[in-house]
């Protein structure tokens, strides 16, 4: 009898060999729907897929501050805080504290005089394109659960993130660029923020790291694209072998797909990566030429780059948002890390005519709270934040929601995270209830069981 002992078995090969098989059958009864859709999809996983209806965005460009900014010192004009302040707080926090007032002043911008904080004077020059939700809040006001909600509806169970959920929904427009991608990746949440947990590997965001300052090279230095082809070639013999015996193994056809874009994106990532073809121009208006705003400037850049290459989901990140103490200068840096190229972004997708079919989508994990902090902080607040949207269908110059000025907590217009993430899946064309993937027994969605689209804010 051949030995066995020391070979690995699935749950799978468990079933098939324990109570005469009759485990498996079960499995195999319950799974052959699911089978079938993921063979059928393994033929291109990334393939074009209809709509559920007429969509308004083509792609989607998230711009997560890690952290949790304040809302009192970016896009949530207050003016009860300031009269409340220095007093004590009703119920605004488990210890109680002083109110403390905006560090910064607010102007109203543009036809529509939306206030928004002096530290985004650039921005400003937009007012009359943002739709800020001045409700939103969610469940968490701890960093790492709050960021993996953030991104993928659910801080209990792994799920997988909400530009996987994009990428299965509606496949990519080129097939020689990865869906999804995230660039400089932050926050706490770690890969599971781009991740695609029981969704099939290819659906995974792909990251990009520039934060040194350089572009990646993906081009292999060793092998010439010939001798790759018949390397890969053998390898993907073998994987596609081990699968036909598997029948069904998402892990393996993940790593099919992926090493086949990784050979096509050889030839057309190096030229759409080199931003030095860019315009003197373009590249002062980003800002690279400034060492405060070259890093937020470059993904700024990439991302406008990827959306005209068809990419469908992009994520850029500025970390450092989680102000305790210090709060008037250490907001100052971020924002002006921030300020100069996303306005560029939206000057730049709109000279372009990609502003009407982007879905831009601005905010951390969470806010703070009206309480001080340390004398000139504030704490966590998840209760009561803002994030804007701009874009793709979005009313702009509007504020949507408000927060109570002694509390912090949301109290008009709320606008729960499950409702934002509906909301971004409306508007590329998916009914985030019908946009569902079977695993375990169960039909998963983005937003569990939640979520209404916030009508209200759309054009």
């Amino acid at each position: 009898m051949e030995n066995r002992t020391n070979q690995n078995f699935s749950r799978r090969d468990l079933l098939k060999m324990s109570s005469c098989g009759f485990g498996y059958l079960a499995l195999a009864g319950l799974a052959t729907g699911q089978a079938a859709a993921e063979t059928k999809a393994f033929l291109n996983p990334l393939a074009v897929k209809a709509p559920h209806h007429t969509p308004r965005a083509k792609r989607v460009i998230f711009m997560f501050m890690a952290g949790g900014p304040s809302q009192h010192e970016t896009f949530d004009y207050n003016p009860e805080l300031e009269t409340a302040a220095g007093k004590e707080a009703s119920g605004g926090g488990r210890r109680g504290g002083v109110l403390l007032p905006s560090a910064y002043k607010f102007t109203r911008g543009g036809e529509s005089g939306l206030p928004i904080s002096e530290a985004f004077p650039n921005l400003q020059q937009h007012a009359d394109s943002l739709c800020l939700l001045n409700g939103m809040h969610t469940d968490s006001a701890a960093h790492p659960q709050a960021q993996i909600m953030l991104h993928t509806g659910s801080f209990t169970f792994v799920r997988p993130s909400i530009g996987a959920w994009v990428l299965y929904g509606l496949g990519t427009e080129n097939e020689n660029l990865p869906g999804f991608v995230t660039i400089n990746p932050g926050g706490l949440g770690g890969t599971q923020n781009y991740g695609s947990a029981f969704l099939p590997a290819s659906y995974q965001g792909t990251m990009v790291q520039t934060a040194d300052g350089t572009i990646p090279n993906v081009q292999n230095k060793v092998l010439d694209m010939d001798a790759q082809r018949r390397q890969l070639d053998f390898v993907q013999n073998l994987n596609r072998d081990y699968l036909r015996r598997a029948q069904v193994d998402n892990e393996v056809e993940g790593v099919i797909q992926a090493y086949e874009l990784a050979f096509r994106m050889q030839s057309s990532v190096p030229d759409l990566m080199d931003i030095e073809k860019e315009p003197a121009s373009v590249k002062e208006m980003y800002g690279l030429n400034d060492p405060a705003t070259r890093i937020f400037g470059t993904q700024c850049l990439l991302a406008r780059r990827l959306a005209e290459s068809g990419v469908r989901f992009i994520e850029i990140a500025n970390d450092g948002w989680d102000h305790h103490n210090n709060l008037k200068a250490r907001m100052a840096a971020n924002c002006r890390q921030i300020d100069k190229p996303m306005a560029a972004l939206m000057t730049d997708l709109k000279r372009r005519g990609l502003f009407d079919d982007t879905l831009l989508v601005w905010g951390g994990e969470f806010g703070r709270t009206p309480i001080g902090q340390n004398g000139d902080g504030r704490q966590h607040n998840s209760r009561g934040y803002t994030m804007w949207l701009a874009g793709a269908g979005v009313k702009g110059g509007i504020r949507f929601g408000a927060s109570d000025a002694s509390t912090g907590a949301a109290v008009s217009d709320k606008v729960h995270l499950h409702d934002l993430h509906a909301t971004i899946l409306h508007q590329l064309g998916l009914n985030h209830e019908r946009l569902t993937y079977r695993y375990a027994g169960r039909d998963f969605r983005l937003t569990d069981v939640f979520g209404r689209v916030v009508k209200e804010i759309l054009a």
